[in-house]
């Protein structure tokens, strides 16, 4: 039997309708159609992060040991963010002495810095003499980014390290003390911090030292006294093995 013809018609609407209710929900909902291969989303590269660089810590001999004296009017300890460089220094005094008689030789060296020059204690965060012992100097705590009063203009940031002896030209560096340095360093330096062999960005706050208050200075990581102030400290023997001193560092340091 043939359907009318307005049956017809009203099937046809009808068709038209459903296909575009499927059309309108592949629309809406296009997770529901094939994704084709060329439509993936982009990978996200990863960021990498950031590597740790720090020797382990070395042995180190306490205030307490050499009887280092208290200013009782001294201001507590200062700190910085962290230590961005090491600055060498030599002490200045003779060669040639027992190690044994290092810690009185500490005590005349923190008298003549807390009273002699009223810096309320001894300048130097560390002390290193020729045996390779590595002596607390400056109180704070070893482990923390004491401001010392080693080198003006470039004291906040740095630790100051005092080889002990003299080491102008033609001075034996004794192999022991440079490794102590190397292995104190390799420790100290914030582990995130720049390589040893490189230079970092300090800004001067003292126009006595080598670059006027306020300027950015570009100096050694491992540097010494000389690089920021006009002295001739370390001595010329020391300042030429500091390169040598970089490498090891950087060596303890896995870099």
């Amino acid at each position: 039997m043939r359907l009318p013809s307005y049956t017809r018609r009203s099937h046809a609407a009808a068709l038209a309708v459903l296909l575009l209710l499927i059309a309108t929900c592949l629309a809406v909902n296009p997770s529901s159609a094939p994704r084709r291969p060329d439509t993936a989303a982009p990978s996200t590269p990863a960021v990498p992060r950031p590597v740790r660089h720090q020797g382990p810590r070395p042995e180190i001999v306490p205030r307490a040991a050499w009887r280092a004296e208290t200013v009782t009017t001294a201001p507590a300890a200062r700190y910085a963010p962290a230590v961005k460089a090491a600055v060498i220094h030599h002490t200045s005094t003779p060669n040639g002495y027992d190690c044994a008689s290092v810690p009185r030789l500490l005590r005349g060296l923190y008298a003549g810095h807390a009273f002699g020059r009223h810096w309320d204690d001894i300048g130097y965060n560390f002390l290193v003499d020729a045996c390779g012992t590595i002596y607390e100097g400056r109180a704070g705590g070893v482990d923390r980014p004491v401001v010392g009063a080693h080198t003006k203009g470039f004291n906040e940031g740095t630790v100051g390290i005092a080889a002990i002896g003299t080491f102008t030209e033609g001075a034996d560096v004794p192999e022991p003390m440079l490794d102590a340095i190397a292995r104190l360093v390799a420790w100290k330096l914030d582990p995130w911090g720049p390589d040893p062999r490189g230079t970092v960005a300090l800004v001067s706050t003292n126009d006595e030292s080598r670059y006027p208050e306020g300027t950015t200075a570009r100096l050694p990581v491992v540097g010494g006294h000389t690089d920021g102030y006009q002295t001739r400290c370390p001595g010329a023997a020391l300042y030429a093995r500091l390169p040598d001193v970089s490498a090891r560092v950087a060596r303890l340091q896995r870099r």
